[in-house]
């Protein structure tokens, strides 16, 4: 099983990258709250790395600390979700807001995540609340220099829409978003997306 990759940024998207590990390009699955910490592509990096077997494939999930792969191990062992859910769950909610979320019985906070409906909010909260990691996360890099508002708007919107979220709201929020992050240079994709996130989740 692979356990980690380290080596460069072949391609990046927000729910998937392709890591070069000296001439191999690996194609690994990864939540937003580790795409906000990564470089531009050639950027070097190193990821802890889940291992899902399936039948017909292998599939890799990445993750930039313990404690989102240990969340995203809780999840998948919550009876009904499968990695495709508990990547959604990591995109739609920082992992210690879902902690804080999972602690309180927020349903409400949990439900408003894409792909998740209150019956699998409700196992959630059921299943993981006295199996919680303690582990502390540290805060995720900066992003790097923004193109202009509005590509960057159009760019936030469909990343939005892949994750799961109607058009209307995704272009509210990421309006939203780029008001209060600003288009300076400052404004990276990535700080403009996770502040969409919190825009989508009032």
């Amino acid at each position: 099983m692979i356990a980690h990759l380290r080596g460069s940024i072949l391609e990046k998207h927000p729910n998937r990258i392709v890591i070069d590990v000296n001439g191999v390009g690996y194609d690994i699955f990864v939540p937003l709250s580790t795409f906000y910490g990564l470089g531009d592509a050639g950027a070097g990096i190193a990821l802890r790395i889940h291992t899902h077997v399936r039948e017909d494939a292998i599939v890799l999930y990445g993750f930039a600390t313990l404690l989102e792969q240990e969340l995203f191990e809780r999840l998948i062992g919550v009876s009904g979700i499968g990695p495709k859910v508990a990547l959604a769950v990591l995109s739609g909610i920082e992992p210690q807001d879902l902690i804080r979320a999972i602690e309180r019985g927020d349903l409400a906070r949990l439900t408003a995540i894409p792909g998740v409906g209150k019956k699998t909010s409700e196992r959630i909260v059921l299943e993981l609340k006295d199996r919680l990691p303690r582990t502390q996360t540290a805060a995720p890099a900066a992003g790097t220099s923004a193109p202009e508002a509005r590509v960057l708007r159009d760019d936030v919107v469909s990343a939005l829409v892949n994750l799961g979220y109607h058009r209307p709201l995704a272009e509210k929020a990421a309006e939203a978003a780029v008001t209060i992050v600003g288009s300076s240079s400052d404004a990276s994709f990535e700080r403009v997306l996770k502040q969409a996130l919190r825009e989508v989740a009032k």
